[in-house]
């Protein structure tokens, strides 16, 4: 479907107060249209409705007038850059951005992440998650669990070994 076909849908969906598929109509289009801030604008918007100023946050970081609670919302959520960069789903160069303002953002984001990892990073391919746990050596709270799970294992077989050692030579 046209994109104007699709923002005429989302306006009606809006007259019509059906806000949930306005929303996910536009992050659709943010998805097919990465680059273009009016639609991301409009997703703000959207989430501003709802009551989510991460997600509004998040639609809006790119933009000069943004809400600075809205940004601090979304930068608490998303604490590392990586985690940012997910967030954003841009995609290609910073340089596609219509904004001075946005293509610096970009370009800060990327930097931050870059100097996180210890490596150049590029907006088409970023490390998944499981990736940056990697690097980073954390396994996080799963990690942690699936250790001592492997301690108790061992230790419940060592006492079982032993308490039947015993019982042999009784």
């Amino acid at each position: 479907m046209p994109l104007n076909d699709t923002l005429a849908r989302i306006d009606a969906d809006l007259a019509a107060g059906r806000i949930p598929a306005a929303r996910q109509r536009l992050r659709g289009l943010v998805s097919s249209y990465p680059d273009d801030l009016a639609l991301r604008r409009r997703l703000a918007e959207v989430y501003r409705l709802y009551g989510e100023p991460a997600e509004a946050g998040r639609w809006m970081y790119l933009e000069h007038d943004r809400d600075a609670a809205e940004t601090a919302a979304f930068e608490a959520r998303h604490r590392t850059a990586v985690e940012r960069m997910r967030a954003l789903a841009w995609r290609g160069p910073e340089s596609r951005a219509a904004t001075a303002f946005a293509r610096e953002q970009l370009a800060a984001l990327r930097k931050r992440c870059s100097d996180e990892l210890g490596r150049p990073v590029d907006w088409d391919a970023l490390p998944s998650a499981d990736e940056t746990e990697a690097e980073s050596g954390s396994g996080g709270v799963g990690g942690a669990l699936a250790g001592i799970g492997c301690l108790l294992a061992v230790l419940a077989f060592l006492a079982i070994w032993v308490i039947g050692l015993v019982a042999l030579f009784d």
